[in-house]
Parts: C-alpha cells; structure tokens; sequence
C-alpha cells in the first residue's frame, strides 16, 4: 500500500503518519547518528548536573536548585521524544495510534510549559539576587511550593488537550509535519470544528509563553535599572555575567517556539524544510545546549564536574 493510500484510510486504522526529512528516506539512518549523539549528550550532561547538584551540598541554593530543576525537565522532554524519532530515522516506522500521539503530545506541551515556569522562576532568582541580595536567603524556603504550584500548572492546563482531541474524526491524508505530536499539528488534520482548540491552544499560548516570557523580559528591565544606577563598571559586569548563562538558555527555548507557533497559526504556507527545522530546535536544542552553556558560564560547577570526572 502507497503512503497516500495509507494516510486516507488513517481514521479505520487509527494512526498518524509522523515525518522524518521528506524526500531523504534513504540517508535516514545516517541521519539517525547525529540525533543518537544528541540524545546521549542532552541525558547524560543532565544527569551529570543532577548528581553533582545533589551530592554537593555547597551547591544547594536557589540558582543551582532551579538548575536541577530545569535539568529534570530537559531530561523528561528528551525522553518523551526520543522513541518516536528514533523509530523513524533507525527502523523507517512511521505510524502512532492516534492515544499515543495524544500521550506524546501531552508530555511535550506540559514539559515545556513547566520548563517556561522553571526559566520564570530562575529570572525571579536573578532579579532578587542583584536587586534584593539581603532577602535572597529568604527563597530557599519558597523553591518547593513554587516548583510544585508551576508543575501543576503545566500539568492541569495541558490535561484537557488529550480529550477535546479524542473527540475528533481525522480522515483526512493524517501525515504530520514533525517526528512527533504537537497539538497545533494534529487539529490540522481533524475533519471536525476546530474552534475549541484553536482558541484553547491559543488562550494557553498567550497565558503562559506569553505571561512567562513578558515577566522575565520585566524582571531583566530591573535588573539592568538596578545594575546602571547603583553599581560600578566593573560590578554591572560581574552581576551581568551572572545572568548570561540564564539569557542563553532563554533565547534557546522561546525564539523557536514562537517561532513554529507563529507559522502553525497564521503563515500557513510556509516551507516545509523551515516547519521541520524549527520543530526540530525547538526540542532538540534546548536540553543538549543547556547542561553546555551552564558548565561553561559557572566556574563553580565547572570546577565540580572537572573534580568529579578526576575521581572517576
């Protein structure tokens, strides 16, 4: 049976058609190599950070705290994606059940909501650190309740997805664009109304991306106010420095998911190839970048992976 014969008769056999690179089906598990390398080195650098974090005691304060917490989300996000994209550059298999499709596409939108909460947070730990140093002590003791109420929040907001979409017939050619689910993806191949959705997954786009993204824009306004009116040359450089670890990992998570967000909702014909790349950024880049940058910026943490690699 042809892929076009396949994808029309999608809504008997309940499954979606995920996309690798079109059109390079016969280089795909060399391609595969790359991903593998990407995956091994996104898990264990954020391992590696986690364990240090924990076994450390000198490293148990807010930043470091909220590191691990980011590692954690890196390492689920990693995990959520790696079956699908695997099975399609090293085994070609191509179909998810459309529960499935709706599992992966709930961890996905929940994870990287609760990784947007986790960089809200950590821009809140730069912002008191530089422009409130004598009540930073005082965050210890609100990480778990914060951590806990934005997990909820990730979790409970995305929990009804998986249902407004299980009330959809999808008949039509069902490929989906990614290696992967999204769920601005999938409502594009419903045959139903789609306006619950639509204006759901633009509510939670606006609500949380968008809130996050705003505050931590605002809390670096402070911060740069506190820093030029206050401080020295010398000290703005060295409370600055402080923050670019942060900024990276920032423009790392939230340029391309704009980004791919932007083009699903209102440039409907825009290339393919440009659709994939984002996509692939988007979850790729983030958790593999991350455990980088942060060893590269913290001499600290540095000098404790150094220590902890002479040991081994």
């Amino acid at each position: 049976m042809t892929l076009k014969s396949l994808s029309l008769f999608v809504y008997d056999s309940a499954v979606f058609l995920l996309t690798g690179i079109p059109g390079q089906e016969d280089v795909h598990l060399w391609v595969s190599v790359p991903f593998c390398l990407m995956y091994v080195i996104a898990i264990v650098g954020n391992a590696v950070i986690l364990f240090i974090i924990k076994t450390d005691p000198s490293l148990h304060e807010p930043m470091y705290i909220f590191l691990s917490m980011l590692a954690i989300t890196d390492l689920a996000l990693s995990i959520s994606t790696m079956p699908t994209t695997l099975g399609i550059f090293l085994f070609n298999t191509r179909e998810i059940s459309l529960d499935a499709c709706f599992a992966q596409l709930f961890f996905i939108h929940s994870l990287s909501f609760i990784e947007s909460s986790v960089l809200l947070l950590m821009a809140f730990d730069r912002f008191v650190a530089i422009c409130k140093p004598l009540r930073y002590a005082s965050i210890l003791t609100l990480i778990r309740k914060m951590g806990l109420v934005f997990v909820l929040r990730g979790v409970s907001l995305i929990f009804p997805l998986p249902f407004l979409l299980k009330r959809f017939r999808y008949c039509r050619a069902n490929i989906l664009s990614h290696c992967y689910c999204l769920h601005q993806d999938v409502i594009k191949m419903a045959c139903s109304d789609i306006t619950v959705n639509y204006i759901y997954g633009f509510f939670l786009t606006v609500t949380v991306v968008g809130l996050d993204s705003l505050f931590i824009f605002l809390s670096y306004v402070m911060i740069l106010k506190t820093v030029l009116k206050v401080m020295s040359h010398a000290e703005c450089l060295r409370a600055l420095n402080t923050c670019v670890s942060h900024l990276c990992a920032v423009l790392l998570f939230y340029t391309p998911r704009i980004g791919l967000g932007v083009i699903h909702r209102f440039l409907k014909g825009s290339p393919p190839l440009l659709i994939l790349l984002l996509g692939y950024i988007c979850l790729f880049v983030s958790p593999l970048m991350n455990p980088i940058v942060y060893s590269i910026k913290s001499k600290h943490f540095r000098a404790r992976i150094i220590r902890c690699c002479l040991c081994y």
